[in-house]
């Protein structure tokens, strides 16, 4: 019983270390960026490239919203490409961005890469400006995105991501990704500081023309269907360039969650099966956090040999009611007490759903 009661405060001890030093690093990393300032003087140029496939229904959502950006034209342009739609994408760009000078509409011809890849390499190529910045269809950037995106160009960040929350709703599927996307960020922000950054949304991500062509572009990001952002990020790690994160609400690029599990679990499962191509350190980080947090999950399981073990689950349970309470504002979003419980349960369930999908399940793409 000694022993066992041993074990017990090692893993207490070890975990409560780890979650510190991760509240501690996101502290640290909102505190010095809410600092910096937006100085008009050091405004820079921007190329947004954005790929659409079939997104007639969220392509005039996206142009209102490109239109009410604070940003002087002159230092931006956006590109859409349209990736062989076969609705009425192309047409629709068309006709609204007609009449706007710094908006223009492509058509992904001869691509290098299939897919997501293609298309954006496609927009990349027509790009005049030095800085590039990616979003997707069907996203909707904050007024003063490129505002905030200077700080990190102007502080000499080769590539940099910011948040992108989902706007939430009532129902269980939103529910479910708005937590999730919430502790993405948290862990992803977190990497960004402890020097082992291992994602980026493509909804939310820049970096400079130059440090894409060092890189070779996504010619070594054919690992997997999906995952354009993580693997452009992963080959900017392997190059030894700067990785920033911005965490300003200015920042922000808003989108719709999944609207069923089925489509849920399908992008889940995707961005899994990404992460197995994340270089060696980001894996065993990963790896690490995540088997950490399920094992004390299970142990109230463990309550039959000592009923110490329900310290760890008590211990788990009060470091997600407080991270969640204390960051979630800062992530753009807002749970009640009752949802993180239930929440956190679910999200650490889903973690081994979506890992033994990523290897035994059909991955699709649109």
């Amino acid at each position: 019983m000694l022993a066992i009661g041993i074990i017990i405060l090692f893993f207490a001890i070890f975990y409560l270390g780890v979650q510190l030093l991760i509240l501690i690093c996101n502290r640290s990393i909102f505190a010095s960026n809410l600092k910096e300032r937006v100085n008009q003087d050091g405004l820079v140029n921007f190329s947004i490239i954005i790929a659409a496939k079939n997104e007639s229904n969220n392509i005039p959502v996206l142009i209102s919203a490109l239109k009410k950006i604070d940003y002087p034209n002159d230092n931006y342009e956006v590109i859409i490409v349209d990736d062989n739609s076969s609705d009425n994408t192309l047409k629709i760009a068309e006709e609204q961005c007609s009449n706007i000078g710094n908006i223009s509409v492509v058509k992904a011809v001869d691509k290098s890469y299939s897919g997501k890849r293609g298309a954006l390499d496609c927009g990349i190529s027509f790009a005049k400006h030095p800085n590039i910045l990616i979003t997707d269809a069907d996203c909707i950037p904050n007024e003063n995105w490129l505002n905030y995106c200077t700080l990190s160009v102007n502080n000499r960040c080769d590539f940099y991501f910011g948040i992108a929350p989902f706007f939430q709703k009532s129902n269980i599927v939103n529910k479910i990704s708005c937590f999730e996307n919430f502790l993405n960020s948290f862990l992803a922000i977190s990497a960004v500081k402890l020097k082992i950054p291992y994602t980026a949304s493509a909804r939310n991500f820049g970096f400079t023309k130059y440090a894409y062509n060092k890189i070779g572009g996504y010619s070594k990001t054919l690992d997997t269907i999906s995952g354009d952002d993580d693997l452009l990020l992963r080959e900017a790690i392997n190059n030894n360039l700067s990785i920033c994160s911005l965490t300003h609400p200015g920042s922000f690029v808003y989108s719709e969650s999944k609207h069923t599990f089925k489509e849920y679990f399908s992008q889940r499962s995707r961005h899994t099966q990404t992460s197995f191509y994340y270089p060696i350190k980001q894996k065993l980080f990963l790896a690490l956090w995540h088997s950490l947090n399920i094992v004390f999950v299970l142990s109230p399981l463990l309550l039959i040999v000592n009923n110490l073990f329900i310290l760890l689950f008590l211990l788990k349970l009060i470091f997600d009611i407080t991270k969640t309470m204390l960051f979630q504002k800062k992530f753009g979003y807002k749970f009640k007490m009752l949802e993180v419980i239930y929440l956190q349960l679910l999200y650490e369930f889903f973690i081994v759903v979506h890992f033994f999908r990523a290897i035994f399940g059909r991955i699709e793409w649109k």
